[in-house]
């Protein structure tokens, strides 16, 4: 079978996968090490069991990808893993991988009512935690914490953040890096279904893992194929296993918009840009979440947090942008240079207030930087994915 044969072959999505539940995989359930399962909270939720070779294949390639971002920053290192151990698999990833590089690992979810935020502060600083593996939304909500006490989260001495799980510029793992005085790599992109897609390398770049996964990139409105224009392309992200993995994928849609760039080796440079459903239209004109965000944050210090909100006025839309800025670094921020830039970027009229922000933003890996982050208030628009947020914010609180 070559290249041509596998794109006859009709596309898997989120739908099918929903829909097949268990019978979508390729063994019985005896035959799997593991099983996991995504969240549910944008749909029913997907089994994804996986059996050792699913490990195998997926965890290699973060050991020698992380294994030199490790050494850039200290030989030994007491990793702090703040992922969910229910049915999810970053804790289980995260401990073999570093298990494999010779460090030590504290699995501790601060939104456990075990564990929380005071206590996993106590672990930082009382094991000398030089690693964290979070989401963006983790680090933000320790560091808001810690800001609240009184406290600086640079003062910790944690000098690595690995973050995952969501949309994320490096405007925003650079506004991460400053308050928490750390290098910040966005690790990895991948999800319950599909498991690694790409992993970070030393320079920040995430790099395709290509003996494992063929990667294909199409229109997301056509299903046509793209075909790289000088080496790059911007579309909807399909991928193949090439693995026999517990749940085999084939030609399957992720939903997710990426910015591929080819380089050598048969290996890619992809920049998640958001999801396919989160692309926002703005006085006309379409915008996709990555942009938003850093027309936002691109010239922004020491943002801790931050909502939007979208409303026509006067026939035509405007955002309010709330900021939360950390207290040594709000002076050195022109709000209105900011407002002024992101109104040019966005083609809308821009206000942005320094406030509180509340425990939606918190949500993102768990419904989508969308409902986390933006609220549209205009006739027509859909906010039932905000909902569920504000639910998931409502019962952690």
């Amino acid at each position: 079978m070559d290249l041509n044969a596998i794109r006859k072959l009709p596309f898997t999505t989120k739908d099918d996968l929903r829909a097949a539940g268990h019978d979508m995989a390729s063994a019985p359930l005896t035959a799997a090490w593991i099983y996991y399962e995504t969240t549910g909270t944008t749909g029913a939720a997907t089994p994804c069991p996986r059996n050792e070779q699913d490990s195998i294949f997926n965890n290699t390639p973060l050991i020698l990808r992380y294994g030199e971002i490790f050494r850039n920053h200290g030989q030994q290192h007491i990793v702090g893993v703040m992922g969910p151990t229910e049915l999810h698999s970053t804790g289980d990833t995260f401990e073999d991988v570093c298990r494999s590089l010779g460090h030590t690992v504290v699995k501790m979810w601060p939104r456990s009512p075990v564990v929380g935020l005071d206590r996993a502060v106590t672990l930082i600083k009382e094991l000398k935690i030089t690693a964290l593996v979070c989401t963006p939304a983790i680090a933000i909500s320790l560091a808001r914490h810690l800001h609240g006490k009184g406290r600086a989260p640079a003062d910790l001495g944690v000098k690595l953040i690995f973050t995952l799980g969501e949309l994320t510029t490096p405007a925003l793992l650079r506004n991460i890096g400053e308050v928490w005085g750390s290098a910040v790599y966005n690790c990895m992109y991948a999800s319950q279904e599909s498991s690694i897609l790409a992993a970070s390398d030393k320079d920040g770049n995430l790099c395709t893992v290509p003996l494992n996964v063929l990667y294909e990139v199409i229109d997301p409105l056509t299903g046509q194929v793209l075909e790289p224009e000088n080496a790059g392309m911007t579309g909807e992200l399909v991928i193949t296993h090439l693995y026999q993995g517990q749940k085999p994928l084939i030609r399957y849609r992720t939903g997710d918009m990426v910015r591929a760039r080819v380089m050598d080796n048969g290996r890619w440079h992809i920049v998640p840009i958001g999801r396919t459903r989160d692309t926002l239209t703005i006085n006309g004109r379409d915008h996709c979440a990555y942009d938003i965000e850093a027309a936002l944050l691109d010239s922004l210090e020491g943002c801790l947090d931050y909502h939007m909100q979208v409303e026509t006025i006067a026939g035509a839309d405007q955002l309010s942008v709330t900021l939360e800025l950390a207290t040594s670094t709000a002076a050195q921020n022109d709000l209105e240079s900011i407002a002024s830039s992101m109104a040019s970027r966005l083609d809308a009229r821009v206000c942005i207030t320094v406030g509180s922000t509340d425990a939606v933003t918190g949500t993102a890996a768990m419904v989508s930087w969308k409902a986390a982050r933006l609220h549209d208030k205009r006739q027509g628009s859909d906010n039932q994915e905000r909902e569920t947020a504000l639910k998931i914010a409502a019962r952690r609180a």
